[in-house]
Parts: structure tokens; sequence; C-alpha cells
């Protein structure tokens, strides 16, 4: 018997609550407690984390670098 795995939908996070989980971790939460009680994978908070860290802006747009802007107008 076969059973086909349930795909989980994918979910949508609002700027706010990304900020409020990285005040967390900033306020000295252990990373590995936030991403266990919200169920968020420990890549997606550290990327969000380095967002924050870098522009304060969770927009891949407004963390991008000049050349990697230069880049995308060249195409």
């Amino acid at each position: 018997m076969t059973e086909k795995k349930q795909r989980r939908k994918p979910r949508k996070y609002t700027d706010a609550f990304k900020q409020q989980l990285v005040d967390l971790y900033h306020a000295g939460k252990r990373r590995c407690d936030i991403c266990r009680e919200y169920d968020i994978s420990t890549s997606l908070f550290d990327k969000w984390v380095k967002q924050a860290d870098n522009s304060g802006s969770f927009h891949e747009k407004d963390n991008r670098t000049p050349e990697q802007e230069e880049l995308i107008k060249l195409r």
C-alpha cells in the first residue's frame, strides 16, 4: 500500500511577523527554540535575520548589491 504524501501549502509571512521573530532572536532567545515554536526552517529564519541586519527589509530587491542590480539591468 502506498499513500500519497500530503504536500504542505506554501505559507505567507508578514513583514511584522518576521521582524518580531528577529527581535526575539536579538533579545537572546535561541534560534532553535524560535524555529521549533513557530514551525519554520532554520534556513528561512537565518535568511530573515540576515536580511533584517543588512538592510532592515525583507524584500529581495532591497537586499541586492549594486553589482547584482547592474547585472539585472544588463539583461
